[in-house]
């Protein structure tokens, strides 16, 4: 799970709801002091939320950037349904092409970004139509299924959903907790947030992960410059895995050093860094 540092956006950033042709989605908005010469649409990761970004945004537009970070389907502050087919991922895709139809100015693309099953997420939604779309970065996303540990604690997780509440599986969680993860001041917003997920969400997406076909050469087929972007260690796919992935792509590789899963929390300066050195060349 990721652990933004704070809930609370920074001053170029508000809270809103991004209306579309496919329904509502909570958002942050950050924009730049003077006009934004582009548009980033930020996806988060599996159990994630658009918060997940929020160090991200002040110096992505300090940089001259509008960056939108986005809830999906079901996540946190945007609406879900107990229909878990509601939840596969060409209707996430779809989602996220609504999304950009809204933010792109006219005859302008925008920059797309996804963690972790975002990342699978905004891969399904340039494979469907790449117009929308300036660039993409794949943050901490394999090209595959995850990890076989990774798999057995979704597994876990779809099960004790199907017979406990919300509330009752982030108890258990919490006891399962390293020592140093155990009071880190962010409690009651990680479990605002874990609430406020839908359980039909997790466990559709959890299964995605846990099968997702490696469509590396499909994304190679397109004309979409890429950046794949990683910590230096990784426990959902190996870190391996990722630079396999970047040669496949032909893609820009950047490893932010002294990361892990979420380099967008745990080095937010140096992978905002890489992501406007990317962006500026596009």
């Amino acid at each position: 799970m990721s652990r933004p540092p704070t809930f609370t956006p920074p001053p170029c950033a508000r809270a809103r709801t991004l209306r579309t042709a496919r329904g509502d989605f909570a958002v942050l908005d950050a924009a730049p002091r003077t006009d934004a010469h582009s548009t980033a649409l930020l996806l988060p990761g599996y159990t994630g939320s658009k918060e997940d970004f929020i160090a991200l945004l002040e110096p992505l537009a300090d940089a001259g950037y509008r960056v939108v970070s986005v809830d999906g389907r079901g996540q946190y502050e945007t609406e879900g349904t107990d229909r878990q087919e509601r939840y596969a991922q060409e209707e996430l895709a779809r989602d996220v092409l609504a999304q950009a139809e809204v933010l792109g100015a006219p005859g302008d693309r925008i920059h797309l970004l996804g963690h972790s099953l975002g990342g699978q997420v905004a891969r399904a939604a340039v494979l469907l139509d790449a117009s929308p779309f300036r660039s993409l970065t794949l943050m901490s996303s394999g090209p595959a299924e995850v990890a076989p540990g990774q798999r057995d604690r979704i597994k876990m997780l779809a099960d004790a959903l199907r017979t406990l509440s919300m509330a009752e599986v982030w108890e258990a969680m919490r006891l399962l907790d390293p020592p140093q993860d155990a009071d880190t001041g962010d409690g009651e917003d990680l479990r605002r947030r874990w609430l406020s997920h839908h359980p039909a969400q997790l466990v559709a997406t959890g299964a995605q992960l846990s099968a997702e076909p490696d469509r590396v050469a499909e994304l190679a087929a397109l004309a979409l410059p890429v950046h794949v972007v990683s910590g230096e260690r990784d426990d959902v796919w190996p870190v391996e895995l990722f630079d396999d992935m970047a040669r496949r792509l032909g893609a820009r590789r950047t490893t932010v050093e002294g990361a892990e899963h979420s380099p967008n929390t745990a080095r937010p300066r140096e992978t905002a860094a890489a992501l406007v050195s990317f962006w500026d060349g596009h």
